[in-house]
C-alpha cells in the first residue's frame, strides 16, 4: 500500500458490541439460569461486532492479541482513528480506502467460513500501509469476506501502527503481533478449535512483516504464556506486493531479516510489473525459495501498480484470490501442506 494509505472499517467508534439485556425479573421472566448464561457471555474472550450494513452484514468476533499490554514500543499518544481525508483521498476501483492509524491495542477480527462444514484452514491477514496506517478494508476486511465465502476462516490483524519512532526496527511490533496471532490461532484460542493449517497473508508493509514472521528462526518477544512455547511460523504464506524485501544496491539479494532455509513454508506471491516499490521483492524471494526446494507460486500482473487490493476493476489482478484458493488446493493434493 502507499505509505499515505491507512485505517480500519472496524474502528471502535463505528461498531458496538451487542449489549446485554437488563435483568427485569417481573417483566421478562428471567430465572437464575438466565443470569448464569448472561455471565458466561460477559466473560467470553471475544467481542461481537457487525461488519457492515445491508446484505453483507455479518457477525465478526474480535479478540485481543496480548493478555495485557503488548511488548514495549513507542506507542502513539493519540486515539485510534480513520485518517482518510474528507475528500476520500486515493480510491481503488472507484471506492475510498479506510486508513486506520494510532493503533495501540492490536486485535484479531475473525470472519468464519460461510459454509456448513467448519474450515480446517485459517488465514491471518495483515493489511499494508507503510507501517504508518492500515488499509483496513482494501487489504483486510474485504479480503477476509472473499476468503470466508470460499470456505476458509479468515482473521484480520489490526497490528500496531505507526511505528516510525522505532527507527530501523519499525517492523518489529508488527512481526511480534503476527507471531503471537499465529500462535493463538494454532492453539485454538481464536476459532475455538485447533486448525489443521494456519497461513499468513500480507500486503505491502504487511507483506514485509509476514515474510519476516514466516522465515523467522526466533520469537521476537518474551513468552507470555503457554501459547508462546515455540516459534510460530505459519504453515504457508501469501505475499501480495510485499515491500522492502531486497537490498537497494542489489535487488537479487534479500535483506538480512529474511532467513531462507529448507524449513520455510510454501509461499504464494502476487505482484505488478510496474510496482513503484519494485517487483523484485517477489521475484527474488521466489528465486530463493526455488533454490531451497520450497514450493512457491509467483504471479506478475501487467500494469497494476502498487496497492490494487482485491477489488474487481476488470484487470487480470482481479483473479489473484481465486488463484490463491486454487493453489492451496494444489498444495494439499500434493501433500505440500498439512
Amino acid at each position: 500500500m502507499d505509505n499515505n494509505l491507512g485505517p480500519d472499517v472496524f474502528s471502535d467508534s463505528r461498531f458496538e458490541a451487542r449489549k446485554p439485556m437488563k435483568r427485569r425479573y417481573s417483566l421478562c421472566g428471567i430465572t437464575p439460569r438466565h443470569v448464569f448464561c448472561l455471565l458466561i457471555v460477559l466473560m467470553a474472550p471475544s467481542l461481537v461486532v457487525m461488519a457492515a450494513d445491508g446484505p453483507e452484514a455479518r457477525s465478526v468476533e474480535v479478540f485481543h492479541v496480548w493478555p495485557s499490554e503488548p511488548p514495549s514500543w513507542n506507542a502513539p499518544s493519540e486515539a485510534e482513528k480513520d485518517s482518510t481525508p474528507p475528500d476520500g483521498g486515493r480510491t481503488v476501483a472507484g471506492k475510498r480506502v479506510v486508513r486506520l492509524t494510532n493503533v495501540s491495542h492490536p486485535r484479531l477480527h475473525l470472519y468464519r467460513a460461510s459454509t456448513t462444514t467448519p474450515s480446517d484452514t485459517v488465514v491471518l491477514i495483515s493489511p499494508g500501509g507503510g507501517y504508518s496506517i492500515l488499509a483496513w478494508d482494501l487489504e483486510g476486511t474485504e479480503i477476509a469476506m472473499r476468503l470466508a465465502a470460499s470456505g476458509i476462516d479468515a482473521v484480520v490483524l489490526k497490528y500496531r501502527v505507526p511505528t516510525r519512532s522505532e527507527g530501523d526496527d519499525k517492523w518489529v511490533p508488527a512481526v511480534q503481533d503476527i507471531q503471537r496471532s499465529v500462535a493463538l490461532i494454532r492453539a485454538g484460542k481464536v476459532t475455538g478449535r485447533i486448525p489443521e493449517r494456519v497461513g499468513a497473508l500480507g500486503f505491502s508493509a504487511g507483506g514485509n512483516a509476514t515474510a519476516r514472521a514466516a522465515t523467522a528462526t526466533e520469537r521476537h518477544y518474551a513468552a507470555t504464556d503457554l501459547v508462546d512455547e515455540r516459534v510460530a511460523r505459519p504453515d504457508f504464506a501469501a505475499l501480495i506486493y510485499p515491500a522492502w524485501l531486497v537490498e537497494e544496491a542489489d535487488r537479487t539479494q534479500l535483506i538480512d531479516g529474511i532467513h531462507m532455509d529448507g524449513d520455510c513454508p510454501p509461499m504464494f506471491l502476487a505482484h505488478a510489473d510496474n510496482d513503484r516499490l519494485t517487483v523484485h521483492n517477489s521475484i527474488t524471494l521466489f528465486s530463493k525459495l526455488h533454490d531451497e526446494g520450497i514450493p512457491a507460486a509467483l504471479h506478475v500482473f501487467t500494469g497494476s501498480g502498487h496497492g490494487f487490493g482485491g477489488r474487481d476493476d476488470g484487470r487480470a489482478d482481479d483473479h489473484w484470490i481465486d488463484l490463491l484458493v486454487a493453489w492451496l488446493g494444489d498444495m494439499r493434493a500434493d501433500a505440500s501442506l498439512p
